[in-house]
């Protein structure tokens, strides 16, 4: 027991930088890495608990930016939240096809919606998508941006 407790207090940070880094390796290589493939319920208990988990971090700008991270054409790798500057193309579970831009104010926790065109060409919000049921996003090229081709 006291081998035990000795070989834990040895490998304790020792200074606080030692601490902080070691704060910030948890964060890199457990959290962050969870957040990109957790179900979306769990993600919603992880964000009740997140002050805790995370420290003072915005779950908006933390926890749902890694979520999401795992479509790196819907986030930038800079800055939190999602990436509204490029249209996308949102394949479901179903096999459905969405084409529109992010709306960062709309999508909220694990849902996505995508500014696209109705049949007609007129901009509408499409309805909202969960981070469960998308199973590949693609940013769309310059030349085929949200053509009005959309599938739903």
């Amino acid at each position: 027991m006291a081998d035990e407790q000795d070989s834990q207090a040895a490998s304790l940070p020792q200074t606080f930088a030692q601490l902080a880094a070691s704060r910030r390796q948890w964060i890199d290589q457990i959290l962050r890495p969870w957040c990109l493939q957790a179900a979306a319920a769990e993600l919603r208990l992880a964000e009740l608990e997140w002050l805790d988990i995370a420290g003072r971090a915005d779950a908006a700008g933390t926890l749902w930016t890694w979520a999401w991270g795992r479509f790196p054409d819907l986030v930038h790798e800079e800055l939190p939240g999602l990436n509204e500057t490029y249209s996308v193309q949102v394949i479901t579970r179903t096999g459905e096809c969405l084409t529109g831009f992010p709306d960062a104010r709309l999508s909220e926790r694990s849902k996505l919606v995508l500014l696209g065109k109705d049949s007609v060409g007129t901009l509408v919000h499409l309805p909202a998508i969960s981070i469960d049921d998308i199973t590949a996003v693609r940013r769309q090229n310059d030349s085929a941006t949200d053509n009005g081709h959309n599938n739903r």
